[in-house]
């Protein structure tokens, strides 16, 4: 499965000659024209969506959701220890608040980059997994504790609790059979979230450059609608994750597999609080 996360590409669950060759060549032999149609047609856990039939058959030692729970957990709890650490070990006020911002930026860098390693890795790493959620955590922890100083605790509890109820409404729709993913979804989602993150990133060099909000993509009127597309773009990509979780539940995904899950997880829900908290600020009137 390709890439299903709005930051960076990180592959789904498909292993190619260096992994379960064997397994896949069987599903390519069982996929037939579906190959030329399907989306998932790579990954040899997921639904032949013309004919609503596996690919390939489950294997051995497969993952569990019990799996996927656990190592979410793992990885959310980590997110939210080191959150809670740089919150109060970093306060943010006039006297630091350069230091905090500078330790939050390298923090965001690592995890960057720790991220993009796993993302090109064979198989899943645990330590590499979290150590991106570790530093994600104190990067969030920064932001968080900056946002309650100047605009009151309020705002990023109710970014708390936006994430969790998006959270929730995905996944009942998911569950429910509202949301259905499928070739032309994925394709409109990407596409979507490409252009979306150009927008933004062109935005932040104007505003490096030319000083306040650059193009005012993050403030305002505008503010608040992109702070709206990025929410509902994060609720699509939570769809994805949990069709990917979902195939590889049910055809069979390796184990380790659910550290992939916990991973792409993670990341969707760090987007969706972040654009929750922007959107949260500007309706409090901070642009």
């Amino acid at each position: 499965m390709r890439s299903s996360n709005p930051v960076f590409s990180r592959r789904g669950f498909s292993r190619d000659a260096g992994g379960y060759a064997g397994f896949d060549a069987q599903h390519q032999a069982q996929a037939g024209t579906a190959t030329a149609t399907n989306p998932y047609a790579t990954n040899p856990y997921a639904t032949d969506l013309t004919t609503g039939m596996p690919q390939a058959p489950a294997r051995g030692n497969a993952m569990t959701i019990d799996d996927v729970v656990s190592r979410t957990a793992m990885t959310l709890g980590t997110v939210i220890l080191t959150a809670t650490l740089a919150w109060i070990a970093l306060p943010v006020d006039p006297a630091n608040v350069g230091k905090s911002y500078g330790i939050a930026v390298g923090a965001a860098l690592v995890a960057f980059v720790l991220a993009m390693v796993q993302s090109f890795k064979r198989k899943a790493s645990p330590a590499v997994i979290l150590g991106y959620a570790a530093f994600e955590g104190v990067f969030l922890g920064v932001i968080s504790a900056a946002t309650s100083t100047y605009m009151g605790a309020g705002v990023v509890i109710q970014a708390v609790l936006g994430t969790m109820c998006v959270f929730a409404a995905v996944l009942f729709a998911y569950k429910m059979r509202w949301i259905r993913v499928n070739r032309r979804f994925y394709g409109f989602v990407m596409a979507a979230a490409m252009g979306f993150i150009l927008l933004m990133l062109t935005n932040l060099l104007f505003s490096v450059f030319a000083g306040g909000d650059g193009l005012g993509f993050r403030s305002g009127g505008l503010g608040i609608l992109f702070g709206c597309i990025g929410v509902i773009l994060g609720a699509c990509f939570l769809a994805l994750d949990f069709k990917q979780v979902e195939d590889g539940l049910t055809y069979g995904a390796p184990r380790e597999e659910a550290w992939l899950a916990a991973f792409g997880l993670t990341i969707t829900l760090v987007w969706i609080y972040l654009e929750l908290l922007r959107l949260f600020q500007i309706l409090s009137g901070d642009d």
